[in-house]
């Protein structure tokens, strides 16, 4: 994710390549200087210098602030050396200094170390070493100046502005990944704790005597850790928590006080049927659906295997199982519910069908912004984990349905995120 890395390399092969230039330059040259063997010792000097550190700026680690202003040491003393090695007649009419195009090199070290505040400072005093070579303001002298100063800012700045966005994007990601770790454990808490704490506070309610102060003091803490889920200050869960206990809660996600009925899926669950989070081993989704089958559910299924990854499979159940329960919450006893179960090419597609009295318009939506947990992370939360969808159709009077859509492949905090609607 690196942004100076480029940067870095593209400055040593800057360095490389204007060595090569310059040396040939001076080659040229050779016959012309007063004094050129002053003219060949200092690139001598320089050739062994970039010998020695040419890996020195491959890196932000390798480059420190001592090989910086040595290097610059090395492209101003070039610049000033010229007055002794050249006439002064070439120096007027425009000749190239000894470090010619190679001092750019060490300004622009500066700008990617250090930003555009020291690159001002070594496009400076590189400016200062020219203006002295010349000893006058000629034109091209000022051009090549301002070209170098205002080139080397420019880079420094854009580092700059490139380091905030990283650690800015480095930031969005650590809070993205908390996120999804706190509404996994959520999920867990509510298919599990919530439910256990409802079934308390109403057998405690329905005992009476010291039962029932226990019931009371259940329901204070159902509602205190509701609470501290829905607002997001439960820490990060280990990966792969298992959800051991089967739920019942309403279609808005609210716990209720239901009879406890260890259904087809808690059934599944107690007796190991379903894989764990952590299992990487392929999963016919059929064999986890199936037992949901009885006289109030219809489950039909292709004839051949649904395979999904097994962490994949156990949250799709996990999603059906909370959907049938908010179906036997909200649609009654006597209503029936059908499982269906398609395997796209891509994709495998579960639908939870009832003939209850439907959704009321904008129920879900409520019930999300109200902090409960049931559709929002038990089924919607689930399938956005694993890249897929959960999609509700409901026609008052005429039952719900569900759509949950998992795409092949998919495993929790795996793979690319999906949409979930609504």
């Amino acid at each position: 994710m690196s942004v100076e890395l480029p940067l870095w390399r593209a400055l040593t092969g800057y360095r490389v390549l204007t060595l090569v230039y310059t040396l040939c330059l001076v080659a040229l040259s050779y016959r012309k200087y007063e004094h050129p063997l002053v003219a060949v010792g200092y690139m001598g000097a320089l050739t062994v210098w970039m010998a020695l550190t040419w890996r020195r700026t491959t890196s932000p680690e390798r480059c420190t602030r001592h090989f910086l202003i040595a290097d610059l040491g090395f492209a101003v003393g070039g610049i000033l050396l010229t007055l002794l090695v050249d006439s002064r007649a070439r120096i007027m009419d425009g000749a190239p200094t000894l470090p010619s195009i190679w001092a750019a090199g060490a300004v622009l070290g500066f700008a990617i170390k250090g930003g555009w505040r020291w690159a001002a400072v070594a496009s400076s005093a590189v400016a200062v070493a020219n203006l002295v070579v010349r000893q006058e303001l000629a034109r091209d002298t000022i051009h090549n100046v301002v070209l170098v100063w205002v080139a080397s800012v420019a880079i420094g700045y854009v580092v700059e502005v490139a380091r905030a966005s990283e650690r800015t994007l480095a930031r969005a990601l650590q809070i993205e990944a908390a996120t999804r770790e706190r509404e996994r454990l959520a999920r867990d808490i509510h298919d599990s704790v919530l439910q256990v704490l409802a079934m308390v506070q109403r057998r405690g309610a329905a005992i009476g005597g010291e039962a029932a102060e226990l019931g009371r003091m259940a329901g204070e803490q159902e509602v205190a850790l509701r609470t501290l889920v829905a607002g997001g200050l439960v820490p990060p869960a280990r990966p792969g928590t298992a959800r051991p206990v089967p739920h019942e809660a309403d279609g808005d996600g609210e716990a209720r006080s239901v009879p406890y009925d260890e259904g087809a899926a808690g059934r599944a669950a107690a007796s190991g049927s379903v894989p764990s989070a952590a299992a990487g081993e392929p999963c016919d989704v059929r064999a986890l659906l199936a037992p949901h089958a009885g006289a109030g559910v219809t489950f039909s299924e292709p004839g051949a295997p649904v395979v999904l990854p097994a962490a994949a499979a156990a949250e799709l159940a996990a999603a059906v199982s909370a959907a049938l329960d908010n179906v036997r919450v909200h649609a009654g006893a006597g209503a029936h519910a059908w499982i269906l179960v398609e395997d796209e090419p891509h994709a495998v597609i579960v639908t939870v069908r009832d003939d209850g009295p439907g959704i009321p318009e904008g129920r879900l939506a409520d019930a999300e912004r109200e902090g409960r947990l049931g559709v929002a992370l038990s089924i919607r939360g689930r399938l956005r984990d694993l890249g897929g969808s959960a999609e509700w159709v409901s026609v008052p009077g005429q039952g719900a349905e569900v759509e949950l859509t998992v795409p092949k492949g998919a495993a929790p905090e795996g793979g690319k995120r999906g949409k979930a609607t609504a």
